[in-house]
């Protein structure tokens, strides 16, 4: 009979301790669940037509739909530069010459630590007062601009730490067959790297779109802003923001399916890890 290294096996003492504890557990959430669904029934919140207003074509075609749009498209640009920016810095880390190295180091580190919302807000009153785009499109490319930085950074951590987490004899490799190191980086462990932390990228583009939200703050219309604007207008804000977060939560569930999914498939396509966004992340700091 094998025994658990982890834990001690249960006796039929603690097993009913345990099963006890779990029906009070569910009865106590039942029990909030219920106050709470009592709590919104007293104040109107349950009366179907402040459901049923969410289910119009006003609600979709005027506010929900173009606040999706304007979400996706926010973070589809966002995508697109972050990964320019994180392959472009990634590889400057890499580099050979320490001068490179270091600038490029000190800038990632530096939008890594500032937080998004702060550099949404410092583009959008910088680009309305240089005038370099329409005040209509300011809060726009105040929104893609700070998720670029923030998340560009991220991702040139992801490329140093993955190209890091190869084995040694990759490098070995390359350089005996007459390579030099620039073309040993780009040819040999930039190409596994990149395939051994694409989960953790597609990972990260999940923070890109939930953070596409903190655009309502500078009046970008996302989906969360025209939720809030649908609600405030007709008196239903608690229903429209739930149905807004069940749309966010639909599309990242696909997209934190599409990464286990890659995991999966691509873990055999490469010498290095396939592994989750936070472990990558602590990799990077001791590589």
């Amino acid at each position: 009979m094998s025994t658990s290294v982890l834990f001690d096996v249960q006796g039929p003492r603690a097993k009913r301790v345990t099963m006890i504890l779990n029906v009070v557990a569910v009865l106590l959430v039942a029990a909030l669940a219920w106050v709470v669904l009592q709590k919104l029934g007293e104040q109107g919140q349950l009366e179907p037509a402040k459901w049923s207003a969410l289910f119009t074509e006003r609600t979709w075609g005027n506010f929900l739909i173009p606040g999706l749009v304007s979400t996706l498209q926010a973070a589809a640009l966002a995508v697109v530069g972050s990964v320019l920016f994180g392959l472009l810095f990634g590889l400057g880390r890499l580099s050979g010459l320490w001068i490179l190295r270091a600038v490029c180091t000190v800038v990632v580190e530096f939008f890594r630590a500032v937080p998004v919302l702060v550099m949404m807000i410092f583009f959008y009153l910088g680009l309305a007062r240089t005038g370099l785009v329409q005040p209509s499109e300011t809060p726009f490319w105040a929104v893609i601009i700070a998720l670029i930085l923030y998340n560009g950074s991220v991702i040139a951590e992801l490329v140093r730490s993955g190209v890091y987490q190869l084995p040694k004899g990759q490098r070995e490799a390359g350089l005996a067959v007459g390579l030099t190191p620039s073309q040993t980086l780009r040819s040999i462990l930039l190409p596994q790297a990149l395939t051994a932390m694409l989960p953790s990228l597609v990972s990260q583009f999940v923070v890109i779109l939930k953070d596409t939200a903190l655009g309502y703050i500078i009046t970008y219309p996302e989906l969360l802003a025209s939720a809030r604007r649908l609600g405030s207008g007709d008196g239903n804000i608690l229903q429209t923001l739930l149905l807004a977060a069940v749309v966010f939560m639909v599309i990242n569930s696909v997209l934190t399916f599409s990464a286990g999914r890659l995991s999966r498939l691509l873990s055999y396509r490469t010498a290095g890890k396939t592994k989750p966004l936070h472990e990558a992340a602590e990799g990077g700091k001791t590589g």
